[in-house]
């Protein structure tokens, strides 16, 4: 069986951490400065983690967002070579049916950028591309 990529977390990978959880770069982003929270117990599932573990995440996953925002300059720069971020998608996969393919919860943190796609309308939705455009629906 396959080692779980989250149970064990180089340090030089690690941007930021709390107790409960860790903050590290996406290893296949999807815009620059994607980004995982991480709970530090091998749990599956959002709904696992205590109140006391989804809040360290929920921290974190503030924290990164402020670092993005506002990376720090060189020579502290683990960021600072990224655009700064429009606006941030955030998500979940919680379980198989919802595409979770890696049974340790993460969530993904992934930075948009004014015009990184042809219409960015819709977010999320176009998880289910055919469901996405309901604007355009009458």
């Amino acid at each position: 069986m396959k080692a779980c990529p989250f149970c064990n977390i180089e340090n030089s990978k690690i941007i930021l951490t709390n107790d409960l959880a860790t903050a590290i770069y996406d290893n296949h982003p999807v815009t620059p400065g994607h980004s995982l929270i991480v709970p530090k117990r091998h749990i599956a599932l959002f709904f696992e983690a205590t109140r006391e573990e989804q809040m360290a995440m929920l921290d974190l996953l503030a924290g990164m967002r402020e670092l993005l925002l506002n990376p720090p300059q060189p020579p502290f720069d683990k960021v600072a070579s990224l655009s700064v971020p429009d606006a941030f998608n955030i998500g979940i996969n919680d379980g198989a049916a919802a595409g979770q393919t890696v049974l340790h919860l993460h969530i993904h943190l992934i930075p948009r950028y004014a015009g990184d796609t042809a219409d960015q309308r819709g977010g999320v939705r176009w998880i289910m591309p055919e469901k996405a455009p309901y604007w355009k629906k009458k």
